[in-house]
């Protein structure tokens, strides 16, 4: 009870020195108040970066696997790619004889990716991406489709000249008439218009498929030669399949169909998307760590306040301090009276931090494509970080007031 009254008589005490020595606190607590800001307004901005990017990327699938020419690589700079630059890009009987083989594989397809200009009439768009793909690349990728339908089975095999176009498409070559069932010229070639993809937005890599053309990859290969352009086999583990279980199988199959002799090295690449997540994972907690660093400055200039403020405090309440002690006070009850105060005063610069923060984020969420959020986490660090500062900068002149003499404090002046 007595530390609750405690508390309460030094946030009293605080409050006074805020309202009589305004300039004076608020210069002080301005360093509290950029150091907490900068660290964690840096922790807001790529927390929810990270979150962005991991939803985007989860969007993919934990359960696939990219069979691929290239290993992705995060964060190396030293990239062998003269080991990799002769190796064959995946194929479509490669795809089949995976599906035949493997007891871990629920769907597979194959996909490969050409920019084209697509023209409707009097309208068109340039740098189209055109995506060619196999019959269940819709079992393997998750989409959405606004209107109309997905290929028929007979239709990719058969190399229909149909596709499925972006919502974005829609519009520029449209501009508000329904496209199904009409045709848009690529490759020179008129294709009908099938299906039209549910509006997705651009995610935080800068890409969409909004902007995208699907069209059947056998209809997509008599018309590109392929063996220049990078092919991708995505294959989706059944349920309960671990995605190293399918990876093993998938790489002796590879091998088997490649006929690779056993010392020879695999010449192709199995990416999933937790190599992506592990390197942004990296770059984030260097980010951390210079944000760290540059708000630890503020925080040192901050702590500098709030322990010249509180040496300020106890001189003008030498007199006091005396009386108290004289009274019976005992050197703990001085000392943390001074301490609640100092961490009071510090929280308050932290807060301020915060609000900051929070005010930004609000209105910032119109400058990136990603939602921007103040975490619960986050407000507890800066709350956290604060009352620390406090607690390290009031120490000192806490202790040298629990240390006065009493009779030599209440003869004092000052």
């Amino acid at each position: 009870m007595r530390t609750i009254k405690l508390i309460f008589e030094s946030i009293a005490f605080a409050s006074r020195a805020l309202v009589i020595n305004k300039v004076r606190t608020i210069l002080s607590l301005l360093g509290i108040t950029i150091g907490i800001f900068s660290i964690i307004s840096v922790f807001t901005v790529f927390d929810s970066l990270e979150k962005a990017i991991k939803d985007e990327i989860n969007s993919l699938g934990s359960n696939v696997l990219f069979i691929q020419k290239w290993p992705w690589m995060m964060g190396g700079s030293n990239y062998p790619w003269w080991k990799y630059i002769n190796r064959p890009e995946p194929k479509m009987s490669e795809m089949q004889e995976l599906m035949k083989r493997s007891t871990t594989i629920e769907n597979a397809a194959l996909l490969f990716s050409v920019r084209r200009s697509a023209y409707y009439k009097n309208n068109s768009i340039e740098n189209v991406p055109v995506l060619a793909v196999s019959q269940d690349y819709n079992k393997v990728m998750k989409f959405d489709l606004q209107d109309g339908r997905y290929f028929t089975a007979n239709e990719s095999k058969g190399a229909k000249n149909i596709c499925i176009i972006g919502a974005d498409v829609s519009k520029d070559l449209f501009q508000g008439v329904d496209p199904i069932g009409k045709k848009i010229k690529i490759f020179g070639r008129r294709i009908q218009i099938i299906g039209v993809l549910k509006k997705e937005g651009e995610s935080v890599f800068g890409n969409s498929r909004d902007n995208y053309i699907l069209i059947p990859v056998n209809y997509a290969l008599g018309l590109i030669d392929a063996r220049n352009i990078g092919t991708t086999i995505i294959v989706k583990a059944k349920p309960g399949i671990s995605n190293d279980q399918m990876r093993d199988e998938i790489t002796g199959i590879m091998r088997s169909v490649r006929k690779l002799s056993p010392r020879e090295e695999d010449d192709f690449a199995i990416n999933e998307t937790d190599i992506i997540t592990k390197g942004f994972s990296q770059l984030f907690a260097v980010i951390a760590m210079v944000g760290w660093i540059i708000g630890g400055f503020s925080l040192l200039v901050g702590g500098f306040g709030i322990a010249n403020i509180m040496f300020v405090s106890v001189k003008e309440r030498t007199t006091q301090i005396g009386i108290q002690k004289s009274l019976g006070a005992k050197r703990y009850f001085i000392l943390l009276e001074f301490l609640f105060e100092a961490i009071f005063l510090s929280i308050i610069g932290g807060i301020i931090g915060l609000a900051i923060v929070y005010v930004l984020t609000y209105y910032g969420e119109s400058l990136v494509n990603f939602n921007l959020i103040l975490t619960f986490q986050n407000i507890l660090l800066g709350i956290v970080v604060s009352a620390i500062i406090g607690l390290i900068s009031g120490f000192i002149p806490s202790w040298n007031a629990s240390r006065l003499n009493p009779v030599e404090a209440m003869r004092s002046n000052f």
